[in-house]
């Protein structure tokens, strides 16, 4: 696995983007936040900008979290 987002897709609904992940809806986007979507899904890695947007996506901590003394329930 290399760690970078996949399984995403868009579909456009009128004035609103549906975004989903692995064939499941994951988040939906209206008015201003859909525009701004569908400019910048052109501009970059869309995988990465529908991870971002939905709060699917590793943040590269979950493995130094999980060893935290104040994640052991004490």
């Amino acid at each position: 696995m290399t760690g970078l987002p996949e399984g995403f897709e868009y579909q456009v609904r009128g004035g609103d983007v549906v975004i989903f992940h692995h064939g499941s809806r994951a988040a939906t986007l209206r008015a201003g936040a859909a525009e701004r979507f569908l400019i910048e899904v052109n501009a970059q890695d869309p995988q990465m900008l529908m991870a971002r947007l939905t709060g699917n996506y590793k943040r590269g901590n979950e493995r130094i979290a999980r060893t935290h003394s104040r994640n052991h329930g004490r």
